[in-house]
C-alpha cells in the first residue's frame, strides 16, 4: 500500500508540473484529463502526507520517552500518533479501494409502478417528487425525458436525465423494489395498503461508447398528451425511438421541440443499450441487476415505507430510521451515505484494494 501511495504523490507533482506548462491551456481535452486524475488523486496523496506526518511524530515521540522530564508529554504524544495514524490507514485503504468508472456520471432513472394498481401508480408519483427533491438538495439539474400518469396524479412510468458531480456514485443504491404500507385516499375503511414501485437507475452513456447505426431506427411523431388525453400541445413534437434490432422503445414527449425530445430519448436509448452490452460482457451483473429490480413484487424488496409507524428501513443493511416525512421531501442522505459505507466495507473484507 505505500508503495502505490508514492507512486501516486510523485503522479500528482508530475501532473502538476503539466499544469505549470504554457500550451497546456490550449488543449482543452488533455486539461480536461488532468484535472480529472487530480481530482481523484489529491485527497489520497493529502491522505497519506498526513500518515507520513503522524508517523513522523510517533517517532519523535518515542525519541523523547528517554527523557524523564519530558515523559509524561511524550506518552501523551505517542498515543495521539498512534491513534493518528490508525485512522489515517483505515482512510488510506478506503480511498485506495477501485473507483467505480460510472461514478462521476450522469443518470437515467426509471420509474414504474409495481403492484397495488392506483396506489402504487400513486407511490411511484411520491417516489419521483422524493428524487426530484433530492436532487435540488444537490445542486444537481433534473428533466423529464418521458412520464405517462394516472387519471390521479400516478405515475405508471417514467424517465427522468438527472445531471451533475457524482449523480450515478449516489443514486445507483436506488435500484430495486421500493416497498409502501399506507392507507391509500382512494380507501374509504381506513385499511393499510402495501403497494410497489420499481426504480432503475443507468449511468448516461457517453456519445463515443456506442454507436448506433441510424438504419437500425424508427423514429415515430405524434401529438404530445397528458392524463386523461389532455393534449400538451397541438404539434406532432412527441417522439417514439425503435431500436429495430433489440426491440427497445423510447419515447419523449416533455419539450414542445421534436428536436430536443430526439434527442432526450436517444440520451435514454443509448444508456439502455450500453447496458445492454454491459449485462452480455457481465453474467454476474445481469444477475445482479435482475435481483435488485425483480419483478414488482412486493416480497422483493430493498426498502419499505411505512407511513403509520413514520418509518423507512433499508433492508440490505438493516436501517431503519423514522423520520419518513424528511426522507419523503428528499432527505435520502442518511440512508444513501450508509450504503456507500456497507458497499466499502464488503469491498474490504473481499480484498478489493488497488494493486
Amino acid at each position: 500500500m505505500l508503495e502505490k501511495l508514492k507512486m501516486l504523490a510523485l503522479r500528482r507533482e508530475d501532473l502538476e508540473t503539466q499544469l505549470e506548462e504554457p500550451g497546456i491551456y490550449g488543449d482543452a481535452e488533455k486539461l480536461r484529463a488532468i484535472n480529472r486524475e487530480l481530482k481523484e488523486i489529491i485527497p489520497v496523496v493529502e491522505a497519506y502526507q498526513a500518515y507520513r506526518k503522524a508517523e513522523s511524530d510517533r517517532l519523535a515521540a518515542e525519541e523523547l520517552l528517554h527523557d524523564p522530564d519530558f515523559r509524561e508529554l511524550a506518552q501523551e504524544e505517542l498515543e495521539r500518533a498512534k491513534a493518528e495514524i490508525e485512522r489515517l490507514g483505515e482512510e488510506l485503504k478506503v480511498l485506495l479501494l477501485p473507483k467505480d468508472p460510472n461514478d462521476e456520471r450522469n443518470v437515467i432513472m426509471e420509474l414504474r409502478c409495481g403492484v397495488g394498481g392506483e396506489e402504487g401508480a400513486l407511490f411511484a408519483h411520491s417516489l419521483l417528487r422524493m428524487y426530484t427533491m433530492y436532487a435540488q438538495s444537490r445542486g444537481w439539474k433534473m428533466e423529464t425525458v418521458s412520464l405517462n400518469e394516472t387519471e390521479l396524479g400516478g405515475v405508471k412510468e417514467c424517465s427522468v436525465l438527472i445531471e451533475g458531480e457524482g449523480a450515478f456514485s449516489r443514486l445507483k443504491f436506488e435500484s430495486g423494489v421500493h416497498r409502501v404500507q399506507r392507507v391509500p385516499e382512494t380507501e374509504s375503511g381506513g385499511r393499510i395498503h402495501t403497494s410497489a414501485a420499481t426504480v432503475a437507475v443507468l449511468p448516461e452513456a457517453e456519445d463515443v461508447e456506442l454507436e448506433i447505426d441510424p438504419k437500425e431506427l424508427q423514429i415515430d411523431t405524434y401529438r404530445s398528451s397528458g392524463a386523461g388525453g389532455q393534449h400538451v400541445n397541438k404539434t406532432e413534437s412527441a417522439i417514439r425511438i425503435t431500436h429495430l434490432p433489440t426491440g427497445l422503445v423510447v419515447e419523449c414527449q416533455d419539450e414542445r421541440s421534436q428536436y430536443k425530445n430526439k434527442d432526450k430519448a436517444m440520451k435514454v436509448l443509448r444508456s439502455r443499450l450500453l447496458e445492454m452490452e454491459r449485462e452480455k460482457q457481465d453474467a454476474a451483473t445481469a444477475a445482479e441487476r435482475k435481483s435488485q429490480i425483480g419483478s414488482g413484487d412486493r416480497s422483493e424488496r430493498i426498502r419499505t415505507y411505512n407511513f403509520p409507524q413514520g418509518r423507512v428501513t433499508d433492508h440490505r443493511i438493516g436501517l431503519t430510521l423514522y423520520k419518513i416525512d424528511a426522507i419523503m421531501d428528499g432527505a435520502l442522505d442518511e440512508i444513501i451515505d450508509a450504503l456507500v459505507t456497507a458497499d466499502q466495507a464488503e469491498k474490504l473484507k473481499n480484498g478489493e484494494m488497488n494493486k
